[in-house]
This record gives C-alpha cells, sequence and structure tokens, in this order.
C-alpha cells in the first residue's frame, strides 16, 4: 500500500452485514420491551419454549440450547438457510402474538434488534450450551445449572463443564 494510503472503516450509521451461511451456529439474545418480566408468567414461557422447539420441527433451525429467563431469550441454533434475523423475527412476532392473547392486550413484547454472536468453534458448543444454562445461577435465579424450569441442552448438563 502507498504511503499516505487512508483507509476506510465502515461508519457505524451504515454497518456492513454479512452473509448468513448455511449450518452457522448463533448464540442469539432477545431482550423483552423496556426489559419488562414477561417470562416469570410460566405460561408466556412456556409459549417461548414451545415455539422454540416448533423452529426445529420446521427446519428453520437446529436448536442446541435455550433459556427463557424473566425479560430475555437466549437461544444457541444452527441455522438451517435462514438468515438469523428471518428466525429472530418469524419467533418474535409468533410469540408476540400468543402472549398478548393470552394477557388480553396488545402491544410490544420485544425490544426491536438481537444480539447475534456467532459461534465459530464446534467442540466448544457443549461448554457454550453450558454457559447459556448457567445464567439463572449467575443471576441468583437458581442455586445450580439444570434447577431452573425454562432451559433446555442437547447435551447432558454433566457431560459440559463450563470454561472460565
Amino acid at each position: 500500500m502507498p504511503a499516505g494510503t487512508l483507509l476506510r472503516m465502515p461508519s457505524l450509521s451504515n454497518p456492513v452485514s454479512r452473509e448468513p451461511i448455511m449450518g452457522n451456529v448463533h448464540l442469539l439474545t432477545l431482550t423483552c420491551c423496556n426489559r419488562q418480566r414477561l417470562f416469570e408468567n410460566a405460561a408466556h414461557a412456556d409459549v417461548a419454549m414451545q415455539l422454540l422447539a416448533a423452529m426445529d420441527r420446521e427446519g428453520l433451525t437446529t436448536s442446541l440450547a435455550w433459556l427463557v429467563m424473566p425479560d430475555h431469550v437466549r437461544w444457541l441454533a444452527q441455522l438451517r438457510g435462514y438468515p438469523p434475523g428471518y428466525c429472530v423475527q418469524r419467533f418474535k412476532a409468533r410469540s408476540s402474538f400468543l402472549i398478548n392473547r393470552h394477557r388480553g392486550r396488545n402491544g410490544a413484547v420485544w425490544q426491536a434488534g438481537y444480539f447475534d454472536q456467532v459461534i465459530d468453534n464446534d467442540a466448544s458448543l457443549p461448554v457454550r450450551a453450558r454457559q447459556v444454562l448457567a445464567h439463572p445461577v449467575s443471576a441468583g435465579l437458581a442455586g445450580q445449572v439444570g434447577e431452573y424450569p425454562h432451559g433446555w441442552c442437547r447435551w447432558p448438563l454433566q457431560d459440559a463443564a463450563i470454561a472460565r
């Protein structure tokens, strides 16, 4: 590169989007609107868990772990041909409809957007799944991993040590 050449960094107001790659594993975090603790209601948490399982049955994702916390959802999933935004939007739309119907009201259930972390190392997936399920322990909602009722993992919990 010639001396004095400036490299332009992408603007934060115009982020570079990455193309989804079929088979990538994503750790997705979806937050309730205004951090409402909607999932303290077990019926609402059940709706979310049933819809996460439905995403797998419909062939959109292969879930590896999920956790429905009082005010957010963490979802470790392999994408099966659809971008993360599509999967998240579909989950949010369905869950919003069903939760609002149960509550007898309309309105936002979810904050706009979501946090997405692509997991590069397949060997770390059981450890990542256990980290997802350990979140209620660190939040003071459970005494040990596996005790919190609104989580699921593809692997036995004892097979995946938590990396520190």
